[in-house]
């Protein structure tokens, strides 16, 4: 009867070690991992429903929080500024990883229907959590002080080009994400500038 939870118990821990390329403000050199991830953006996902009195289901906004970024206990986690060579392959290597799942968890449906809901981005609940899951870092980052946008040299363009595009998937995220960008360019020492 424990062998089930057991199982994905060992999964979850493994989601846990898949370090992000985001710092964690409150120390010099902690790393945001997939779990904390998931659990900031559910927490902030759900916040912003009650805050902006959303029309989304909050059970299912949770959901795909929460799962959003599982295949990545084996695709790895692809940084939104990463080098071309591991974002063309990321497609790729999070498909394999889809199946794996599907394989060694056949008996979680819920976990298969969410990955896929989330994946194909066809409800308003994938849509926002998508939006949210571009927003998230910025938070973070610009709470870090920019340590990351310098280390990494990220001006304000490549994070309105890169994102402005997909957050617009869900209209209830722009706004957020428009007064992000306005305080960014009030403080334009926390990011590369342009030469």
């Amino acid at each position: 009867m424990d062998e089930p939870l057991l199982r994905l118990s060992s999964f979850l821990l493994k989601f846990r070690q898949v370090q992000r390329v985001i710092r964690l403000p409150e120390t010099a050199e902690d790393w945001e991992n997939d779990a904390e991830h998931s659990y900031h953006l559910a927490m902030l996902c759900l916040y912003l429903t009650d805050l902006a009195n959303l029309p989304l289901d909050k059970g299912k906004v949770l959901q795909l929080a929460l799962t959003h970024d599982l295949v990545e206990t084996y695709a790895g986690d692809t940084y939104f500024h990463s080098d071309a060579e591991k974002h063309a392959a990321q497609k790729e290597r999070e498909a394999e990883a889809t199946k794996r799942i599907a394989q060694e968890f056949a008996d979680f449906p819920t976990l298969q229907a969410s990955i896929h809901e989330y994946e194909e981005r066809k409800t308003e609940e994938a849509r926002f959590v998508y939006a949210m899951d571009k927003l998230v870092p910025l938070l973070i980052i610009y709470q870090d002080g920019g340590r990351q946008w310098h280390e990494l040299k990220v001006t304000l363009r490549m994070i309105t080009e890169g994102k402005r595009p997909k957050v617009a998937l869900s209209p209830e995220v722009v706004p957020y994400f428009e007064a992000m960008i306005s305080r960014l360019e009030q403080e334009p020492e926390l990011l590369t500038q342009e030469s």
